[in-house]
C-alpha cells in the first residue's frame, strides 16, 4: 500500500487525503476482478504506477502529447496524419471506395494479418462486426472489428462508428482509465472512461437519438469497468455531438471512426476487467491537466481521440456539466 502511493505522489498525482471518491485507496488503481467465489477487494501488488515508465506502445505511436492549449500541428502529428496515402479505389455509392473489405463477405475479404501473438482475449473481439458508415455517418453495412482497424483499409476509407463515454462522479471529478497492455490498439495509452463501438446488432444500429449507440455504451462500461448495467441506463447517457478522426497505433492497426461524445454524471460501481484496464482513477481538472503535461512531454502517452477531446471541447464542457444542454449538436459533425 505505501509504496503504491509513494509511485502515485512521485508523478505529482496523489495527495493525502485525495484519493478516488468514495473508494479512497488513492487516485490511480489496478484492480483486478475476484474470481468465483473470493472476496473482492485490490491489493498492494495489484495497484499500478501512473507514471507511464511500463507501457508498451507501438513504434509510430500516435497518441502521445498535447496537454490544454497544445498547436493543432502537434495534434494532427499525435494523431498519426501525415505521410503519403494509399491510392484510392473508384468511389461507388456514397463517394466511397468500390473495394471495401466486408462489403459482401467479410470473412472471405479479411487481409491475412498475424495474431499469434496478440492476447487470444482480445484476438476473439476482432470477430465481432462493426457498423459501417459513409462521411456523413449514414450506414452502409458491416464489417469485422479486425478489417475495420486495419491501416491498409483505413487508407482506402474504410470507417466505422464509434462512441467516447466521459463519466464524472458527484465530485464532478473525471474517470479515466490506463488500457491494458493486452489491447490490439493503443495498448497502456490513457484515455476516457470508456471508448468503444456500438455492433451491427438491431439492438445496436437503432438510430433514433443515437439509442443503439447508447446501449452500446451501458454494454461496454460493464464489459470494461464492471458497471453494473442498472447504474448506468441508457437514458442517463447524454449524447452530445460527433467527431471523426483517424489515427494510427502502429504499421498494421489503427482507428478511423465516427465518434459519439457521451456524457454520464454518476457514482457507479467499480470491478474493472485486467484484460481491458491496467488502471484506472478520478481526477479534477488540474489532475488531468498535469497528466496532459506529462503526455505533451512524453512520460506517458495518451490515446489521440482523448487527447483531441481534451484540447478541444473537454475543459469548456467540464465548466458546464449543470447546463450541457448548450453544447448538444447533432446535425454537426466535427472533422478532426
Amino acid at each position: 500500500m505505501w509504496r503504491a502511493l509513494a509511485r502515485a505522489r512521485a508523478v505529482g498525482l496523489w495527495a493525502p487525503g485525495g484519493g478516488a471518491g468514495a473508494w479512497g485507496r488513492g487516485l490511480w488503481e489496478g484492480r483486478r476482478r475476484p474470481a468465483a467465489g473470493a472476496k473482492a477487494g485490490v491489493s498492494a501488488a495489484a495497484r499500478e504506477r501512473c507514471d507511464g515508465r511500463r507501457l508498451r506502445y507501438g513504434a509510430r505511436g500516435g497518441g502521445g502529447g498535447g496537454g490544454r492549449g497544445t498547436a493543432a500541428g502537434k495534434r494532427r502529428e499525435a494523431s498519426g496524419r501525415g505521410g503519403a496515402a494509399a491510392p484510392r479505389p473508384s468511389p461507388g455509392p456514397h463517394g466511397l471506395p468500390r473495394s471495401f473489405p466486408g462489403r459482401t463477405s467479410p470473412a472471405a475479404a479479411m487481409p491475412e494479418v498475424d495474431t499469434g501473438r496478440l492476447d487470444p482475449q482480445q484476438v476473439q473481439l476482432l470477430a465481432e462486426m462493426c457498423i459501417l458508415i459513409d462521411e456523413n455517418d449514414t450506414r452502409i453495412g458491416a464489417d469485422t472489428k479486425k478489417n475495420c482497424h486495419l491501416n491498409e483499409n483505413i487508407e482506402k476509407g474504410l470507417l466505422h462508428r464509434a462512441f467516447s463515454v466521459f463519466l464524472f462522479n458527484a465530485d464532478n471529478k473525471l474517470l479515466l482509465q490506463q488500457r491494458s497492455d493486452a489491447k490490439i490498439t493503443f495498448p497502456g495509452c490513457f484515455t476516457n472512461t470508456c471508448c468503444s463501438h456500438p455492433l451491427n446488432n438491431p439492438r445496436e444500429v437503432e438510430e433514433n437519438d443515437a439509442i443503439g449507440v447508447r446501449r452500446a455504451a451501458q454494454r461496454r462500461l460493464m464489459a470494461e469497468l464492471g458497471i453494473p448495467m442498472e447504474q448506468v441506463p441508457p437514458e442517463e447517457i447524454n449524447y452530445l455531438t460527433r467527431i471523426h478522426y483517424k489515427a494510427q497505433s502502429d504499421g498494421i492497426w489503427g482507428e478511423h471512426e465516427i465518434d459519439y461524445i457521451l456524457f454520464v454524471r454518476k457514482n457507479v460501481t467499480l470491478n474493472p476487467d485486467p484484460n481491458e484496464i491496467k488502471s484506472y482513477c478520478y481526477v479534477s481538472k488540474e489532475e488531468l491537466e498535469e497528466l496532459l503535461e506529462k503526455a505533451a512531454s512524453g512520460e506517458i502517452k495518451i490515446t489521440p481521440w482523448f487527447q483531441i477531446i481534451a484540447e478541444t471541447f473537454l475543459f469548456k464542457w467540464w465548466d458546464n456539466l449543470n447546463h450541457l444542454n448548450q453544447f448538444v449538436d447533432h446535425e454537426k459533425i466535427h472533422r478532426m
